[in-house]
């Protein structure tokens, strides 16, 4: 080891604290990027893997029905490759120990041979024998949650008749990654469950012998997937087609693609925020490093080592701070980014799931990171090497102390003589003390990002479920239900009010644009659903023309007077232009209202209902349920209040480890900007304050002095990273806007409260520890002349 190693060793030992609290900050940026993108990378390659071995479909089509034989006209369109027919339905189901009926996706599969396409992959059990017409399947994270086994049973209501059926087997499908019950954001595991059962027992229950209602297939490579759906759109329409769509619009695989586009620009963003702090505080301490050390440097020169040898040592600080960090980023990102798999495996259904770390983004990571520690040092290590021998002799010339503006404008009277001291010190190094409460301001906007998505979910979510959804129930029919049903409904034992409403699916048009959807239809005067804004407020249902959504609207280009196509995909089919009367603010889904009694007219047909929402008397409420298990025509029943608890649930699950990593992030850069702003002035003002302490200043007389500044810069840095905070959250939002929900900005005063919180308690970690430092400074040491 040379002289050179021997100096830098020391002075990293004396500096440790500071360069721990910049390899901190160095870590932290590295782990995020190891454990967002390499959850993102993660994530992506177990999908395609899935995708790929299960043959996912690229098209989806529903409809009526169809006999078999037309499977050959669709395999004869021009770009489609490979074509799959299934029969499915939604059933109810009566799970013991669950109180209201749960819902079944009923899914046809072959009874010899495997799907052509959504492939199943068995976690227990066997697939379903040949000939066996009970025998089911039924999605594995359904069984775990109401403790099926292979062997048991379970009993539904198909097509208006009690089945019970025999599980035989648990599985996953690329389809039900993430599987959500109708107008639901999260699984109710519980509640909502897959059950493939076979074609040659679905069909015929459901009056689909030698028939099917849906249509799966892939695209032939260098086909256009637009103009296949619309190909298929028209060869289904007189079969009652609703309409075909990509990948893109199905749930599971939108959610999924949502998940990894957030994780890929978090683990982009935020890793950027960390390396920017961390060259600002390499810039200061190797900046006063070089200051304290003018006459070592001017040895160093004297003594033949040249200006590249001066620059590499002081240069080699910074690498030590960015090799520390990157060993502790490295290991501990990784290790974040198995947890975080782990985490999204219980959410997401993959047959294989593993973090899987690619060196090439290890070295990405490291050596962004080693750019920026150089970057941040380069200023300080060119003063190093400019600073001639003859000149670097002589001490640095003293500071030049003068009143500042906030003297001059006279206000300094009003401030004790300590407080005049310290606004002097923070007006005489302007720039640092401008990055200082920028760096501040970052730690305080991480903070507001982080916990505005809070604000913003239960902001939307109490609005959606507490203001909006105000029945007690959902029941959906099997299929339209003429006008009695609501007396029978009413005649219910605990049923104290009733309100039906229609579904009708249709395909808007404006111009050239087009969009498959649903109207709702619902009563004018209704009190057990609102139509609700942003804003919270309730918008009149027009009793003409339709409402939409404002995504809606903006997709199809349309504002309020506009009139759209608007083809019924059921019944007459028949096609109407209808006004636009109104363009909600809304958060979940796009959705399109009308009256009901307009929309029994642009329907035509029988009057007729799809469900309905009901107000339950609660001490009937176990009564009603069960019988709403008995009753054929309902397909499913949905609690708002089962939905909202079990989003709550899932929420808590999450919060308690976003929270982990907010605070965490936050403290890191928090504290290693106080701390190397106090160190740094402690450092500068050594002689300064031990002399105050010879004059008889006590020890917390010069640790306010001191440790005043920081507490200027923190005061000045919180009001600014507020407003840093917002701008982001302002375009996070912007960012969270799809078609399933979109996160209003929400920023609450008890979000920029803890951000202030957890930013001054940093502030006070940091200022205790360096207090300890001034505790026990050396008095008669640091008042020796250097020179």
């Amino acid at each position: 080891m040379n002289t050179l190693s021997r100096k830098l060793v020391r002075e990293i030992l004396e500096y440790r604290g500071q360069l721990f609290s910049i390899a901190a900050v160095v870590a932290v940026g590295i782990m995020t990027v190891l454990t967002m993108r390499g959850t993102y990378e993660s994530l992506l390659l177990s999908m395609e893997e899935y995708y790929r071995d299960a043959r996912f479909p690229q098209v989806w089509s529903q409809l009526e029905r169809a006999p078999e034989s037309l499977r050959r006209r669709i395999e004869r369109l021009s770009g489609v490759a490979v074509v799959e027919t299934r029969v499915s339905f939604a059933a109810s189901l009566d799970v013991e120990g669950v109180e209201q009926p749960a819902l079944g996706q009923f899914v046809s599969i072959p009874e010899r041979g495997r799907p052509r396409l959504s492939e199943l992959h068995l976690e227990t059990g066997r697939y379903v024998a040949p000939g066996r017409r009970d025998e089911v399947i039924i999605s594995q994270n359904f069984a775990i949650a109401n403790a099926f086994v292979p062997g048991d049973t379970l009993r539904a209501i198909i097509n208006g008749r009690e089945r019970e059926l025999e599980i035989v087997g648990t599985a996953i499908s690329p389809e039900y990654s993430y599987a959500v019950p109708p107008g639901a954001l999260y699984p109710d595991d519980e509640r909502f469950g897959i059950v493939w059962m076979s074609r040659d027992a679905l069909g015929p229950a459901y009056d689909m012998d030698g028939a099917f209602n849906e249509v799966l297939l892939t695209v032939a490579p260098g086909a256009l997937e637009d103009h296949v759906i619309k190909q298929l759109d028209r060869l289904l329409d007189p079969y009652g087609g609703l309409g075909a769509y990509g990948r893109e619009d199905q749930v599971s695989h939108q959610i999924l693609q949502g998940e990894l586009d957030q994780n890929r620009t978090m683990g982009t963003a935020i890793p950027a925020v960390f390396l920017l702090v961390a060259a600002f505080l390499l810039h200061l301490v190797l900046g006063r490093l070089i200051a304290t050390q003018r006459t070592e440097i001017a040895v160093l020169k004297a003594f033949g080592y040249t200006d590249a040898e001066v620059g590499r040592h002081y240069l080699g600080f910074a690498l030590a701070a960015v090799a520390a960090g990157s060993i502790v980023g490295i290991g501990a990102g990784i290790g974040l980014g198995r947890s975080m798999v782990r985490l999204y495996g219980d959410y997401f259904d993959f047959p294989t799931l593993r973090y899987e770390i690619g060196w090439d983004l290890v070295l990405i990571a490291a050596g962004v990171s080693l750019a920026a520690a150089g970057l941040g040092a380069l200023g300080a290590v060119r003063r190093a090497i400019r600073l001639p021998p003859a000149e670097a002799m002589r001490p640095e010339p003293p500071a030049s102390f003068k009143p500042g503006a906030f003297e001059r404008l006279g206000l300094g009277s009003l401030l004790p003589a300590s407080g005049r001291m310290i606004l002097r010190n923070v007006e005489r190094t302007p720039l640092r003390s401008v990055f200082s409460s920028v760096g501040v301001a970052f730690a305080v906007a991480i903070l507001v990002i982080g916990l505005f998505m809070f604000d913003g979910v239960d902001y939307m979510m109490d609005l959606q479920f507490r203001v909006a959804q105000r029945e007690d129930l959902a029941l959906t029919f099997n299929h339209p239900l003429s006008r009695s049903v609501e007396h029978d409904l009413t005649h219910l034992k605990g049923v104290t009010r009733v309100e039906p409403y229609r579904i009708v699916p249709v395909r808007l048009r404006a111009g050239h644009r087009e969009r498959e959807n649903a109207i709702l239809g619902i009563e004018a005067g209704t009190r057990l659903r609102r139509i609700v804004t942003a804003g919270g407020g309730t918008h009149p249902l027009p009793p003409e023309g339709l409402l939409l959504s404002a995504m809606l609207a903006e997709q199809l280009s349309v504002g309020r007077g506009d009139s759209l196509q608007v083809e019924v995909l059921e019944g007459e089919r028949r096609t109407a232009r209808v006004a636009v009367a109104g363009i909600v603010e809304d958060f979940m889904g796009l959705a399109v209202y009308m009256d009901l009694d307009a929309l029994h007219a642009l329907a035509r047909g029988e009057r007729s209902y799809t469900g309905a929402w009901l107000r339950v008397d609660e001490p009937s409420r176990a009564a009603l349920n069960r019988r709403l298990k008995e009753l054929p025509a309902v397909a499913s029943v949905a609690s708002p209040a089962q939905m909202l608890a079990s989003f709550e649930e899932r929420l808590a699950e999450g919060l308690f480890i976003g929270l982990f990593f907010i605070l965490g992030f936050s403290g890191v850069i928090a504290i290693a900007v106080i701390y190397n702003g106090a160190r740094i002035a402690l450092s500068e003002r050594g002689r300064e304050l031990a002399s105050l302490r010879v004059l008889g200043f006590t020890r917390r007389e010069v640790a306010v002095l001191l440790l005043g500044e920081q507490a200027v810069t923190t005061l000045i840095g919180i009001p600014l990273g507020m407003a840093l905070g917002y701008l982001l959250a302002v375009a996070v939002s912007a960012g969270l806007q799809t078609e399933t929900y979109r996160i209003p900005l929400i920023v609450s005063t008890r979000t920029y409260l803890a951000a202030a919180t957890v930013t001054l308690l940093a502030g006070v970690v940091s200022g205790g520890i360096v207090r300890r430092r001034l505790n026990r400074l050396d008095l008669i040491a640091v008042l020796k002349t250097r020179e």
